[in-house]
């Protein structure tokens, strides 16, 4: 075609934690979502990795903003400047008299509502979008995972993301019973925030409390390979003085646990609305974790011996939804494509 250059396609993982942009195949967008608003002028003044370096350290003319909770826009203004500023990212090194036209496939919590639906397709249509569809989570984590989506058999997935846990029970292209969920990755963080307070009367920020979640999250107190302590600095809530805590693995399975007793419980309701030749099929093959929460060690082992259910952590679980889009993107007659 003579003038695909003046069309981009994009699939989009607008994650409430990272922000994924797939164009041509080829990932060219994975940062934080997160944005750096300048109080002056009201303008963008860092997005993405540079904006997360600012977080906790802003001044009093910068605010940090992460503009998705719960896996839903909350603050559409930040939303919109964000996608634009990771849009000129992609395009900053093309120099063109034109501004391409953009077809998009976002991707939105399976538990949107039509406003939170709208909100998502009016962000992406004031950041260039001309041609916008959207997809719900764990019907992209299915497909970025090599499940076939439109065969008459029960797939059921677990995503774990920044703000939501998806889960859902697929067959022939549709969801046919699903859970969405806010007890997710950011707060597991909040909860160890939050035990780093009662137990060593120590105040840490988020991304400290990310970094402890990354480094030595477990979701059970028993694993084959023990991690070592992570040493955790910061000023002691009654003194101010510095302090250290060395902080086990132990430790943050056992902190995470009534979240992850929350999401148990949800495994178990979609699998009490399952039909049962479906039921038989998710035996059969199993259940598949997605999203970063598919990361806390022994999770699968957890959720196996609590669901008498094979738990299968995805192959990187990280960036399944957003390979799942761009499958989704080269596919635009996908009967669960929505406008």
């Amino acid at each position: 075609m003579a003038f695909s250059f003046l069309q981009q396609e994009l699939a989009i993982d607008l994650g409430t934690a990272n922000t994924v942009i797939f164009m041509n195949d080829k990932k060219v967008i994975d940062e934080p979502s997160i944005v750096a608003i300048d109080k002056l002028t009201g303008k963008c003044a860092a997005v993405g990795t540079k904006a997360k370096a600012m977080q906790g350290k802003e001044n009093q003319n910068i605010k940090t903003i992460r503009p998705l909770k719960d896996g839903v826009i909350a603050d559409f203004d930040a939303s919109e400047q964000m996608i634009r500023e990771f849009i000129k990212m992609i395009n900053n090194n093309k120099r063109s008299l034109f501004s391409p036209s953009l077809r998009m496939v976002v991707c939105i919590p399976s538990g949107s509502t039509e406003v939170e639906k709208r909100a998502v397709r009016d962000a992406a249509e004031h950041s260039g979008g001309r041609d916008v569809q959207m997809i719900f989570e764990p019907m992209a984590a299915a497909l970025g995972i090599g499940l076939d989506v439109t065969a008459p058999m029960g797939n059921m997935i677990v995503d774990i993301g920044g703000g939501t846990t998806e889960i859902a029970v697929i067959s022939l292209g549709g969801i046919v019973a699903d859970e969405s969920i806010k007890t997710a990755g950011d707060v597991f963080t909040t909860e160890i925030q939050q035990y780093m307070r009662q137990q060593y009367n120590i105040r840490i920020g988020e991304p400290t409390a990310e970094q402890i979640k990354i480094r030595i999250g477990a979701a059970i107190s028993e694993l084959e390979e023990p991690l070592e302590p992570f040493v955790v600095k910061g000023p002691n809530l009654m003194t101010v003085h510095p302090v250290e805590a060395p902080v086990t693995y132990q430790e943050v399975a056992h902190c995470l646990d009534k979240s992850l007793v929350k999401i148990e419980s949800s495994i178990l309701t979609v699998l009490e609305k399952t039909p049962p030749e479906l039921y038989s099929d998710i035996v059969r093959k199993g259940i598949f974790l997605t999203g970063g929460g598919a990361l806390l060690r022994g999770l699968d082992i957890r959720l196996s011996k609590k669901i008498n259910i094979p738990f299968h952590v995805a192959e990187d679980p990280l960036r399944a939804v957003a390979r799942g889009t761009r499958i989704a993107l080269k596919n635009p007659h996908y009967p669960f494509l929505m406008r």
